[in-house]
Parts: structure tokens; C-alpha cells; sequence
């Protein structure tokens, strides 16, 4: 739509005058550089961040691949019609807007779409998980950063807040959605280029997957990349406590651990740069401003 922070500037305003202590947000709605002045003082403990798949009434029960040729899907992601146009060459993929109860009513009432794609998490809140017919898993469709995870964003220096919503902070997530927006940020990346990414915490290691695609998914860079984010709360932190990594403050989760995962987003956005992935995703952004 051409501004970056559309859909926060509201309430930033209202944190920054001081009408409202706390706002949240879909963490996927954030820039990865917040104002100055503002901080995610909490991530809250993750939907699920993968997409899901709504038929039409008339086609429930189907799945992507058995639909019939030239099916139109409803999607307005370019990260998720990149994926799926090269997965199901047999479909047609066509912008829908609007918020989900829109996307819906549009699907529903008239025969423009088959099947339209959202984010499985706004369902699952909404309490429409019945209307799910196929959960995309990551070899089919990689997620959005940040995908299913609240941010409650706050006043960088307001320490007493700060400590009140830091009881929200799920330290998984935290460290997940750090690493994903290290990505991005590093890539330069946004709503209006293909990047997408899925992350794995098991035992001591945080396993991170990131990629870039051409508008019409031809070209892919797609690569792996794991760290160690078990390390123990060191004496004499308190310092630090408000050090942001991509916007956001952590409270209670070690220092150690942020800066290895906000160093694995980083590392992995080099390894697909000195694969050509900025060449890719200038090409995505100029086709995309052209249309």
C-alpha cells in the first residue's frame, strides 16, 4: 500500500502520547526496526505459524492438488503464491483482501475462488478451525516471519510496563521470531518480496530455514542453518536488560541466547546473499511495483 508502519502508526501514536501503556500486534505486522522510543517488551507463546487452505463449501473435503485445472485460489501473500504456483502449476492464483470475515464472505458467497490461503493462526483464534481443509506443512509452504505470534509492544524506557508484560514472554518463541526477523532484516526483505521461513528449537538447537523466490517461484534459494541457544542466566545482566534485538527486549531470557539467535538470522541471510539472493528479490520488487 506504500507505507510501512500502516497498520501501527495508530497506536504508536497513542503509546507515544501516553493514552495507552501497551499495544498488540500480529508480530508478522512489525517492521523489523521499530521507531525510536518503542520496543516489543513481549512475544507471546506462538499459534501455529503455518498456512492453512479454506474450500468452498462446494469443494470441502478437496486438497490443493485435486482440484480441477485453472482452479483460482484466493491469496494476497506473494510469499505464498510464489511456493504454490511452483508446487501446483495446474492452479491460477489471484489477489483477495480484506480481513479474515471479508476473505471469507467473498469465498463463500460468490464462485471467483476455490480455495482461498490464510494464516492457520488468525482461524484458530477466531475459533473457525472447522473451516480449515488442508494444513500447508513447510516442504509445501514456509511461513511468514513472525507468523502466529503476538507482540505487546511498549515504551522502550518504561521499565515498570516493561517488567509487567515481560510475564508474557514465552522464551521460545522469543528466540524462534528473533532469529526470522534477523533474516529479514538482513535481506531487506518485506511485504513486498517472497521471503519465507520456518524454525525448529530442539534440545539445545535452534534450527533455522529461510528462502527467497521469484514472483512466479522459478527461482528459489533455500538453505538451513542451526546454533546453540541453551545458555545459563549470567550474574551482572542487569545492565543490559533493555539491549533490543530487532526491536525487541527479552526480559529473563539470557543475553547469550538472543545474541545467537538474532546471529543466526544474520548468518543464514549472508549465505543465500552470496548466492544471489538480493539479486532475486530486487528483480521480485521492481516486478511487484510494476503491477
Amino acid at each position: 500500500i506504500g507505507e510501512k508502519s500502516l497498520f501501527t502508526k495508530e497506536l504508536e501514536n497513542a503509546l507515544e502520547r501516553n493514552e495507552v501503556d501497551l499495544v498488540v500486534h500480529s508480530l508478522k505486522d512489525l517492521p523489523t526496526t521499530l521507531p525510536a522510543g518503542f520496543t516489543v517488551g513481549a512475544v507471546c507463546k506462538r499459534e501455529n505459524p503455518f498456512d492453512a487452505v479454506v474450500f468452498h463449501p462446494k469443494l470441502a473435503g478437496n486438497k490443493l492438488e485435486t482440484l480441477s485445472e485453472n482452479s483460482i485460489i484466493g491469496t494476497s501473500s506473494l510469499r505464498r503464491a510464489a511456493q504454490l504456483k511452483k508446487l501446483y502449476p495446474h492452479l491460477e492464483f489471484k489477489d483477495i483482501r480484506g480481513n479474515l470475515n471479508t476473505r471469507l464472505k467473498k469465498l463463500d458467497e460468490h464462485e471467483n475462488f476455490s480455495a482461498i490461503v490464510l494464516a492457520a493462526a488468525g482461524l484458530c483464534r477466531m475459533g473457525w478451525q472447522d473451516r480449515i481443509g488442508q494444513i500447508l506443512s513447510p516442504e509445501e509452504c514456509l511461513y511468514a516471519v513472525g507468523q502466529g505470534a503476538l507482540a505487546v509492544e511498549v515504551r522502550a524506557k518504561d521499565q515498570h510496563i516493561l517488567n509487567m508484560v515481560s510475564a508474557l514472554q514465552d522464551p521460545q518463541t522469543v528466540l524462534r521470531c528473533i532469529a526470522e526477523r534477523s533474516f529479514m532484516r538482513r535481506l531487506e526483505g518485506g511485504c513486498s518480496v517472497p521471503v519465507a521461513v520456518c524454525t525448529v528449537l530442539q534440545d539445545s538447537q535452534l534450527y533455522l530455514t529461510g528462502a527467497v523466490y521469484s514472483l512466479d517461484g522459478s527461482e528459489c534459494l533455500k538453505e538451513t542453518m542451526q546454533t546453540c541457544v541453551v545458555f545459563p542466566n549470567e550474574e551482572g545482566e542487569c545492565p543490559d536488560d533493555d539491549a533490543q534485538h530487532v526491536g525487541i527486549t527479552a526480559l529473563g531470557v539470557p543475553h547469550k541466547a538472543l545474541e545467537a539467535a538474532e546471529t543466526l538470522g544474520a548468518d543464514l541471510a549472508n549465505l543465500l546473499i552470496r548466492k544471489g539472493a538480493k539479486e532475486i528479490l530486487t528483480v521480485a520488487r521492481q516486478l511487484n511495483d510494476a503491477r
